[in-house]
């Protein structure tokens, strides 16, 4: 019981971040920021911003049928500088050596999904979370209006083995059925069959499998956003030399005005048009 009052409560804290959360009918833009809070313009703002990233990751980052770099990523970097009145580039290298281009001073901020997880980012300085990335259930349309998440008893859970995803769902619904896959499309593919009654998993690539061939207009999100920390609380960041504190604290006001603003939300409409919250 103690399990099921961990998840409740969750529940009920998603549901005062996301208003409606579970509505499959209701868009939902996420706000990490408090409305309330008031932030006084940095006094040191740096005249020029070069960025670093990636240009493999979309919707981030990627390039267009005609080879332009575009992406939610490209987007919202520009958004920062022009909210600070600071000259913008966004510099692509592999991710692989952003880190040391960061150190070489190729760039002043990595905007590329790092993690700081990893052992190497320990050291940097990061802006507050722009985005998180939330777990989410799958359910055939039709069974959308009766799906609980709270009595998945008896249920079968469609999650990828070995994967975050089946480690909570065997935490939180231990009266359900967890089948493992070995790949995404696989236990997607399950809900879509019938074999199994729902999937968990990554919120952000659902919302794009489901308007997909793949998809064949099966399924639809149903419940809120997971957000559970140590599981999914880990969201996108940028990442500054630890040095350079007053570029990150710049950064961090920009974001909050952005999503005061209502430009987040432009964005995130742009690049997200079925959301994962």
């Amino acid at each position: 019981m103690k399990q099921f009052a961990i998840a409740t409560l969750l529940i009920l804290v998603l549901a005062s971040v996301f208003p409606g959360a579970g509505k499959a009918e209701e868009f939902q833009v996420p706000n990490f920021w408090d409305p309330k809070a008031v932030h006084d313009r940095p006094g040191s703002i740096p005249d020029k911003i070069q960025f670093l990233a990636t240009d493999n990751y979309p919707p981030f980052v990627f390039r267009d049928p005609q080879g332009r770099l575009t992406g939610f990523n490209v987007d919202l970097a520009r958004a920062l500088c022009q909210e600070l009145g600071s000259s913008c580039a966004l510099r692509i290298k592999d991710f692989n050596v952003l880190l040391s281009a960061l150190d070489e001073e190729e760039g002043d901020a990595i905007i590329s999904g790092l993690s700081r997880g990893f052992p190497a980012t320990r050291r940097l300085n990061f802006t507050d979370d722009y985005l998180k990335l939330p777990a989410r259930f799958v359910v055939p349309s039709d069974k959308a209006g009766a799906f609980n998440e709270q009595a998945l008893a008896g249920k079968t859970i469609a999650v990828v083995s070995g994967s975050r995803y089946e480690a909570f769902a065997e935490r939180f619904w231990p009266g359900a059925q967890i089948s493992g896959f070995e790949t995404v499309s696989a236990a997607r593919d399950a809900v879509k069959s019938g074999k199994a009654d729902t999937h968990f998993g990554d919120g952000l690539s659902l919302a794009f499998w489901l308007p997909s061939e793949s998809a064949d207009a099966c399924c639809t999100f149903a419940g809120g956003p997971w957000l559970e920390p140590g599981y999914f609380d880990q969201g996108m960041a940028i990442a500054t030399r630890p040095e350079d504190v007053e570029r990150a604290a710049a950064l961090n006001y920009a974001l909050r005005q952005l999503q005061q603003k209502g430009v987040f939300r432009e964005l995130y409409l742009r690049y997200f048009p079925i959301s994962f919250y």
